[in-house]
């Protein structure tokens, strides 16, 4: 029986993405009278991807309670909209050392009253 060769770990190619996902936060968001000044639930998913791909300790990644802060921060601060708020995440997240592209998700839950609204935003370096 032969056996199938292995990719040589030298030369394979690796691409590693960080994610957070369904992150639950309160923020300050909304542009309607009955929004401003109260503070409403999002659900925040977060993906990067990063230039180096293997990866051997925490400096060549990003700590994801980075990610889940800059949330955070964002969340206690008014923003009108949700995209602008996805927006701004992404350029905190690519801030990150070795991120090379941010995918950023927002879910309102009840921005609706029936189904879910949300956005995806992709920012690139």
């Amino acid at each position: 029986m032969t056996e199938t060769p292995r990719t040589d770990p030298k030369t394979a190619q690796c691409l590693t993405s960080v994610r957070v996902r369904d992150l639950p936060l309160l923020a300050d968001i909304g542009i309607n009278p009955d929004e401003i000044g109260r503070r409403q639930p999002l659900v925040i998913s977060v993906e990067l991807k990063l230039s180096s791909g293997r990866v051997d300790g925490i400096e060549n990644t990003v700590d994801y309670r980075r990610i889940a802060q800059a949330a955070e921060d964002l969340a206690a601060v008014h923003i009108p909209l949700i995209e602008t708020f996805a927006y701004r995440l992404g350029e905190q997240c690519l801030a990150f050392r070795g991120v090379v592209e941010a995918r950023i998700t927002i879910d309102k839950p009840f921005a609706l009253t029936r189904g879910l609204a949300g956005v995806e935003i992709r920012l690139s370096a």
